[in-house]
């Protein structure tokens, strides 16, 4: 039986609660994922745009994570369902160490080892680790990774058709006994009524296919994002045609398209995954939210910015920017690389002949979707001649590819200092595509300071050398990275 919730935390007074409250009664979508209502009466716990009446502000209380609610005795809505949220803001709760640990959360690292091994791959103390959860989550790390195997598991359950027993063990319970448990004592229904009841509510869909809303805190500025990401798309690998994205991606062992949409009048993206295997959706899923940055919080990203005054006025009123991110480290370092003093549209020729030569070819039946990027094994050895490109980025693709290969090079964003030192001990790699492949992985601090693009952009304000615009840059951290697009929208389209 489901025990009564505790008092509401320290934690949960981090946030301000009359903000909480105008957020909670208008249901404002900018604050989905920043904090998280309990309402004492039921014993649950809501995103800020549940659609049931509004309780009484005596009988809620507010906390800053799932986490933390879940933590302190309330279950989950299944009206509003908080595994749907937009998620707490990664880079913006707090050091960039829990950011970067609720990202390796998320990605599954702690399925992989723990809280130790989260710890060890950000180079601090499990100790530490559980202090600044403690101070910035209000829970520990232990429960932030138990709200999330909770989240991805009813996902699992009212999205796909997995069996149960396979939802379990993928959303990382160690028995199935536990499964049913867990979700026995928190929703007072089992995990097969619950798919039932999914299935009542879910539009038909044709087999193989699979679909998932991502969340975002609004605005999001689409047509910037998939005009960054149109020009640069693989021919062959990827499209962006009517304002949608397709691509192919390798899902488990299997090839899979996906295709990313808006969602009208949603704050939220639809995406459809075609694939014969059912396995590794929702770290498909956790791949396309960053890929769309669908993390960020435009609005604090925007107050922080704004406090230069140089750079207030380039600004959007709504200020819906995103990070393009990228779907791999190895793919994105190849793009980069080629990338390399000329023009977007020569480069990305010569991306799509790369990947008709050394991709794994696919047959679909979306045109123009013809083969998967190739992996680092496919471009170790390759043979490139003939295909345009410069026998120096040659051997610097091949360096990249054997030194993934081997183990020396790997792209963990989790510490940045590493990947930018790793990535600039290979022959043809600089400072500016180091920082550039981090900032398409997600390093929201990434500034790529040598870019031309940068250096000519109006907004940039006469800083001419890339000392200049680093020293003017320093006013941006911890999002260095939003400003850069900032600048390259005031100038064009980025060089790369």
């Amino acid at each position: 039986m489901q025990t009564s919730p505790s008092p509401p935390s320290q934690h949960s007074l981090r946030i301000d609660p009359d903000v909480c409250e105008r957020a909670r009664l208008s249901r404002d979508a900018r604050f989905d994922g920043r904090f998280f209502t309990a309402v004492r009466t039921t014993g649950v716990y809501c995103r800020p745009v549940c659609p049931v009446r509004a309780p009484k502000r005596e009988n809620v209380s507010y906390f800053v994570s799932a986490a933390a609610a879940a933590e302190a005795g309330f279950r989950p809505c299944l009206r509003c369902r908080p595994e749907l949220s937009a998620g707490t803001p990664d880079w913006s709760n707090g050091p960039t160490a829990v950011g970067r640990a609720l990202r390796l959360i998320a990605e599954g690292a702690a399925e992989e080892g723990g809280v130790g091994h989260v710890a060890d791959r950000l180079g601090i103390t499990s100790r530490h680790l559980s202090r600044l959860f403690h101070d910035h989550l209000g829970a520990s790390p232990l429960a932030v990774i138990r709200t999330r195997r909770l989240h991805v598991a009813k996902r699992l359950i009212d999205e796909t058709d997995l069996r149960l027993a396979d939802v379990a063990f993928a959303a990382g319970f160690g028995s199935v006994r536990r499964f049913n448990a867990t979700f026995q004592e928190l929703y007072a229904r089992s995990p097969g009524e619950l798919r039932r009841n999914a299935r009542r509510l879910r539009p038909t869909r044709p087999e193989e296919e699979f679909v998932f809303r991502l969340s975002y805190r609004p605005p999001l500025d689409w047509r910037s994002l998939i005009g960054f990401l149109g020009p640069r798309a693989t021919p062959g690998v990827e499209i962006v045609r009517g304002g949608r994205y397709r691509r192919l991606v390798r899902l488990g062992e299997r090839p899979a398209v996906i295709e990313v949409s808006t969602v009208k009048g949603k704050p939220a993206l639809e995406m459809r995954v075609r694939s014969e295997d059912s396995s590794h959706l929702l770290q498909l899923a956790e791949r396309t939210r960053r890929v769309f940055d669908l993390g960020a919080d435009p609005q604090l990203i925007r107050r922080h910015l704004a406090r230069d005054p140089r750079l207030r006025p380039w600004l959007p009123r709504r200020f819906g920017s995103r990070v393009p991110g990228a779907w791999d480290g190895f793919e994105v370092t190849v793009r980069a690389i080629l990338g390399q003093q000329i023009s977007v549209k020569a480069a990305t020729t010569l991306a799509g002949r790369i990947a008709s030569h050394c991709g794994d070819p696919v047959v679909t039946d979306c045109e123009g979707l013809t083969h998967l990027f190739p992996t680092p094994d496919a471009l170790a050895d390759a043979n490139l001649d003939g295909l345009g490109v410069t026998g120096r980025r040659i051997e610097t693709i091949r360096a990249v590819a054997g030194a993934v290969c081997d183990g020396r090079l790997s792209f963990d964003i989790a510490r940045p200092e590493r990947l930018f030192e790793s990535l600039q001990q290979i022959p043809g790699i600089g400072a500016w595509t180091a920082q550039y492949v981090a900032m398409r992985l997600g390093e929201p601090d990434a500034f790529p300071s040598s870019d031309l693009g940068l250096l000519k952009s109006r907004a940039s304000e006469g800083a001419t050398t890339p000392r200049e615009l680093e020293e003017r840059a320093e006013a941006w951290r911890p999002w260095r990275a939003y400003a850069a697009i900032v600048l390259w929208n005031s100038y064009g389209d980025p060089t790369s």
